[in-house]
């Protein structure tokens, strides 16, 4: 599909950025869009890495306390309504 793009179509796609966003705009777009990428493999990597860590130590479990409902509810099978 992007095979069959000619210089008319590239040249008026150019055309219509710079009138949406102007000029001033769009090398901004471009560069927080590289950074976003980069920060994105970056990430994979250090998940990656981080995996291969946590294989190796055991997970420590920590159980935490269950709190309790302060309020019991019931439901009415007859009409369906909460009762508090």
């Amino acid at each position: 599909m992007f095979g069959r793009l000619g210089w008319a179509e590239i040249l008026v796609i150019v055309v219509l950025l710079v009138i949406l966003f102007g000029h001033n705009k769009i090398p901004t777009m471009m560069r927080n869009l590289a950074n976003g990428i980069n920060v994105f493999k970056s990430e994979l990597k250090n998940k990656s890495d981080k995996d291969e860590k946590s294989s190796e130590v055991a997970p420590k479990t920590v159980k935490k306390p269950v709190k309790k409902a302060k309020k019991s509810v019931t439901v009415s099978k007859s009409k369906n309504k909460i009762k508090k």
